[in-house]
């Protein structure tokens, strides 16, 4: 076998190689976006005696496991998107300081994770968060009562639904500018863009948000980078806050504190906003009240 007959053989095993690679990732890159945890727990098991467990029907007959924690009179309901991994037993500690604070709380888990049934995409996600928006509303909690907060990958859920339904405000906790562009940067030699099927374009969708918005981020955030979340940041088209957190990582500036951050922007959101008498489902924001809401950078 001549030289020329082995460098084509290596080419050809390179070529093989790196094609599989790819055809692999594409097939199983759910599991590579979504790491669930199935198990379904009650909120006592997690110290939330005053927690209510909800199973919401979807659209296609699948269920919709959620925990919820009424707000107290005169307090607004976050609607509580998470990330990608575990299930919603590891945001007790969130549920628990935001329900502490007065706020009522939603928080939803994605088809299969937390007891959930079906398996979870972009589609079914964003579908499945208008379900549990409508059940909200269908509570009685009123669309301006309605806070809609996003972590890491939830925030790509948050942004299109608060794009497509009328609430308070909108506050992403380490957005990121699209699922295609973070899986681009984690792997640069494939060509994602045309092998990604969930995108969750924020970039795109926070331009459709018309409500004031919050972002917040780790400035050493590894997993979703800092400069992303600012990007989201700069998008938005409503009167907007950044809040970025020195030496932090990801998800991890609570004890900077963040919800402390959060708590005085949501109630200068809810000063600032107008309601002309009859007209509460169209109330605006005062633009020049609203300055006062920016929170700088650190």
């Amino acid at each position: 076998m001549s030289f020329s007959d082995v460098v084509w053989r290596v080419l050809e095993a390179g070529v093989a190689g790196y094609l599989s690679l790819a055809l692999l990732i594409t097939i199983f890159q759910r599991n590579l976006i979504y790491k669930p945890d199935a198990r379904r727990t009650t909120p006592a098991v997690a110290g939330h005696s005053d927690v209510e467990i909800w199973d919401i029907a979807t659209h296609d007959r699948e269920k919709i496991v959620a925990w919820y924690a009424p707000a107290m009179p005169g307090f607004p309901t976050i609607l509580y998107f998470h990330g990608n991994a575990g299930w919603i037993e590891l945001r007790s500690e969130r549920l628990a300081d935001l329900s502490a604070r007065g706020f009522g709380v939603l928080m939803p888990s994605y088809r299969g994770y937390g007891g959930s049934s079906g398996k979870p995409s972009e589609t079914a996600n964003i579908a499945d968060a208008r379900t549990v928006y409508d059940a909200l509303r269908d509570r009685g909690v009123a669309s301006r009562d309605i806070f809609v907060f996003g972590e890491s990958l939830g925030t790509g859920v948050a942004t299109q639904l608060a794009a497509a339904k009328v609430v308070a405000g909108l506050i992403l906790d380490s957005p990121y500018t699209s699922v295609t562009e973070l899986a681009a940067r984690k792997y640069p030699w494939l060509p994602v863009w045309y092998l990604v099927w969930d995108h969750y374009e924020t970039i795109r969708h926070i331009k459709r948000v018309t409500e004031p918005v919050l972002v917040l981020h780790g400035e050493a955030d590894e997993l979703v980078p800092v400069d992303m979340g600012r990007s989201v940041f700069e998008a938005a088209i409503s009167p907007k806050a950044l809040r970025i957190y020195p030496q932090t990582t990801h998800l991890d500036h609570m004890a900077l504190g963040s919800f402390d951050d959060l708590e005085k922007w949501i109630k200068r959101v809810r000063a600032a906003r107008r309601v002309p008498v009859g007209f509460k489902e169209k109330a605006r924001i005062d633009a020049r009240a609203f300055t006062k809401l920016k929170v700088r950078e650190v």
